[in-house]
């Protein structure tokens, strides 16, 4: 019986966050200005940046996409400037992609029309409000890295 309760918190619990998550994703996105880059644009320029030089391979893996469905995005990010190909040392075959300082700024003016928004916001609350906020986010950055699918976090599973 406690481990039925304890998956109905879990499922609660995750429901309230991802309705969070989801509500607050919107509002982001909508203060966003009009000329702002794509979703998919900023991911592939968010990804570069935090974890360097990559193959469109790995920036598809990391977005959970095809490669051949970030083509397009990858090639206006080129011509823009935002992104450099260059050829993979480990297999000559392959180019990797590089953020470029134009794509840095690009991201970066991005980021900081959302956080003044989401500062603003933040102001309202009481400052262990605050930290709680600071500290969920951490948390679902962590669980944002999880292994696709993981049985280990379902409730239920095994």
């Amino acid at each position: 019986m406690g481990d039925r309760q304890e998956e109905a918190e879990l499922l609660d619990g995750a429901a309230q966050v991802r309705q969070g998550v989801i509500r607050l994703g919107r509002r982001l996105r909508a203060e966003r200005s009009p000329e702002a880059l794509s979703v998919n644009k900023l991911g592939v320029l968010s990804h570069l940046h935090r974890h360097g030089p990559a193959t469109a391979g790995e920036l598809a893996a990391a977005a959970h996409q095809r490669p051949q469905s970030l083509t397009r995005v990858f090639a206006e990010l080129e011509q823009a400037g935002l992104v450099t190909r260059i050829r993979d040392e480990r297999d000559r075959r392959q180019s990797v992609l590089a953020i470029t300082s134009e794509g840095t700024a690009a991201l970066a003016r991005d980021m900081a029309e959302r956080d003044a928004w989401l500062a603003s916001a933040m102001a309202g609350l009481s400052p262990t409000e605050r930290q709680v906020l600071r500290l969920a986010g951490a948390l679902m950055d962590r669980l944002a890295d999880d292994p696709p699918h993981s049985a280990r976090h379902r409730p239920g599973a095994g």
